[in-house]
């Protein structure tokens, strides 16, 4: 067990180790700054894309109205306001 333990603090300490020499090499800011602003960038478009979707329900429900807006009305049957009659026709007596 003492020496799983030994190990784990070796690979932590290497790792530590690892990190401080590329905080020191010369091109890590720029490299820190483009990650960073990578970040940011990504955060940003995720929040657009969240947006869509309420956009697209909007768009679709405008849609909609549009569409019931444009349907042509039924056709109207035209009424009379006196009907004709069609004369009876006469009756021959036999």
């Amino acid at each position: 067990m003492a020496q799983r333990r030994d190990l784990l603090n070796r690979l932590a300490d290497a790792g530590e180790d690892a990190i401080r020499r590329l905080g020191e090499t010369p091109g890590a800011d720029r490299l820190f700054d483009a990650a960073t602003t990578l970040r940011d960038r990504v955060d940003e478009l995720q929040k657009k894309v969240r947006g869509l979707d309420a956009l697209e329900k909007r768009v679709a429900a405008l849609e909609k109205k549009v569409a019931a807006i444009e349907k042509p009305a039924a056709p109207r049957k035209r009424s009379t306001s006196t009907a004709r009659k069609k004369p009876a026709a006469k009756k021959t007596a036999t």
